[in-house]
């Protein structure tokens, strides 16, 4: 895949990532650093790893097959898995400074 292609399809993802939230927090998935890797593999499924605040959020068991669909439905993606993960364990200092400013975390 040309380079210029991955960084559109990439741009795309991420996009469709921002559409994810936890019902409980108002920011999306990205914004908060719960997406910890996207690979795009040359047959256009994507990986991802992910993690969440707590491993006892109540979204836990649905929260993947939310990001898959949303994943999924880009325009030429193949497909798409997330792998959960919790090493490194979430912590605050991954949020992006939009995030910050929507749950007041200055």
């Amino acid at each position: 895949m040309a380079s210029e292609e991955l960084g559109q399809l990439t741009d795309a993802i991420i996009a469709a990532l921002k559409t994810v939230f936890d019902p409980e927090i108002p920011a999306d998935i990205y914004e908060l650093g719960l997406i910890y890797n996207v690979d795009i593999d040359d047959s256009r499924f994507v990986t991802i790893e992910m993690t969440l605040t707590a491993p006892a959020c109540p979204v836990a068991g649905e929260m993947p097959t939310w990001v898959e669909n949303a994943v999924s439905a880009v325009p030429g993606v193949a497909g798409a898995k997330v792998n959960m993960v919790f090493d490194p364990p979430w912590d605050q200092s991954r949020m992006s400074d939009e995030a910050r400013v929507a749950l007041d975390m200055w």
